[in-house]
């Protein structure tokens, strides 16, 4: 009874044998796992067969049965590589937060406005929404996560590299654009591999713990960035270029790690190009897509406000004593928090229907935008009132976000697409990214971070009310995780 109400997913069937003897999760054995759900809905709509009526018995034995204990490489060995793809991914935010810490630093260099920096940051992001859109779909769904992996942290390096020698605010531009574009391979390159790791019983939790890769990234990057700025009398050449030789570094540890694994860790019986334009047609027809989609669209505005602007806005608003190492060092508690978030959020998904669900996320995101409204003035009250305040709009609005692009497309585009839905789950969401570059920052300039923040409040009450919209799978016709 407890396994029925803490996977309520899942059934267990049964041969005629005593009640007595011991539950097996092997195939074959008197006990095993078998889902109530289609294993996949791409692979029915492809085969022409209505979701509602697919026939259990006419599946495969290995889409049914699932050994649910079985580590295909071992516990240990898919916990070493899965802490090695995490810190890959925090090398790429190495090379990518630390522009947060050099926008104030890039003002007083290149007298720039707010704006002109801001549209830096929105060309990146339109970068990094086309490299969604390419990477997943052109390349990790067809030639597998680890090349592509191994790609991106060398793109990202030497472009983050780069970027320290130019001497003006375009070509500065130019190569994060191109740093950004690599990066934007990262998560999907992940999120291919981890599957082949772990079994269906761990995988939310094998992609709750890979989610706070880029959480940690962001506050290692902005710790980072934050010394550099320290101990070079902010030069904001030292402040974009030394986070790339920490990359190279971090590339050496994960091809000694990686490269060991290489037979084992990819199936090479399973076809990589198992994206097809056939199965982007009936993607578009499942509204769980599209409502994964705008929800990212509004989420993805707050995160990337967040990242961008924090710096900023302390520095702005904390006067001639806050200094640049300290407004960095002061805003790692919004990434720190969302790692708690994200564990939080993943653990009580599980254990809720999907009416509590809906209310849930409801009730997160309203807190977010109350506390987001309010950061203008607690700026005049005590330090530690916005720190706080910070702190908790991360604890609450990360474990939102990391679900779409992660466990939940997971669920739509199953083992073989999951990099394609998860890019463009992501891309959608960087569209919006935009705005919180060269218009948000358009807005400060015009009315402050007092009218900032009521836009950004505003924007996260229509993603509070998207949310009692995104309806739980369930039964025959649900989405099930591959």
């Amino acid at each position: 009874m407890l396994a029925r109400r803490l996977f309520p997913w899942v059934r267990l069937r049964r041969s005629s044998v005593s009640r007595n003897k011991r539950l097996s999760h092997k195939p074959g054995s008197d006990y095993s796992l078998v889902r109530t759900r289609p294993f996949n809905i791409l692979k029915a709509i492809d085969s022409n067969i209505p979701v509602a009526s697919v026939p259990f018995p006419s599946l495969s034995k290995e889409e049914i049965t699932v050994p649910d204990n079985e580590y295909p490489l071992g516990k240990s060995r898919a916990s070493l590589q899965l802490a090695c793809v995490i810190l890959g991914y925090i090398g790429v935010y190495l090379c990518r937060k630390n522009f947060s810490v050099a926008v104030p630093l890039l003002q007083t260099e290149f007298s720039a406005t707010k704006a002109q920096v801001g549209a830096i940051d929105s060309y990146a992001t339109m970068a990094y929404m086309a490299g969604k859109l390419f990477w997943g779909p052109n390349l990790v769904d067809r030639f597998g996560g680890r090349i592509c992996f191994f790609v991106v942290l060398f793109g990202v390096a030497l472009f983050g590299g780069v970027a320290a020698f130019v001497n003006t605010l375009p070509l500065l531009g130019l190569c994060y654009i191109a740093n950004r574009f690599f990066g934007a391979g990262g998560w999907a390159s992940m999120v291919k591999q981890v599957p082949n790791w772990f079994p269906a019983r761990h995988m939310a939790l094998a992609i709750a713990f890979l989610s706070l890769s880029f959480v940690f990234g962001g506050v290692c990057a902005l710790l980072l960035a934050g010394q550099i700025a320290a101990w070079s009398g902010n030069n904001w050449r030292a402040v974009m270029g030394f986070p790339s030789i920490a990359l190279l570094l971090i590339i050496g540890i994960c091809w000694f790690i990686l490269a060991r694994g290489k037979k084992n860790s990819e199936d090479p019986s399973r076809p990589q190009n198992a994206w097809t334009y056939g199965r982007f047609l009936q993607l578009v027809k499942i509204p769980q897509f599209w409502m994964l989609c705008c929800l990212s669209f509004t989420l993805t505005i707050t995160r990337e406000t967040f990242n961008v602007w924090t710096v900023d806005f302390l520095k702005t608003e904390g006067g001639e004593k806050m200094t640049t190492h300290m407004a960095a060092l002061l805003s790692t508690p919004f990434d720190a928090m969302g790692a708690v978030g994200i564990l939080a959020l993943g653990w009580l998904l599980d254990r809720l229907t999907g009416t509590q669900r809906k209310w849930l996320l409801f009730s997160i995101l309203i807190g977010v935008a109350i506390l987001i409204f309010s950061l203008p003035i607690l700026v005049h009250h005590q330090l530690w009132m916005v720190i706080a305040a910070i702190g908790l709009i991360g604890l609450l609005s990360y474990g939102p976000y990391s679900l779409l692009a992660g466990v939940l497309s997971l669920e739509v585009g199953g083992k073989d697409c999951v990099a394609s839905v998860a890019g463009m789950v992501d891309a959608s969401g960087y569209l919006a990214g935009i705005i919180s570059g060269y218009v948000f920052g358009r807005i400060l300039d015009l009315g402050g971070y007092h009218l900032g923040f009521q836009c950004l409040a505003a924007t996260t009450v229509v993603g509070a009310f998207l949310c009692l919209a995104l309806n739980r799978p369930r039964n025959q016709n649900s989405i099930s995780i591959k």
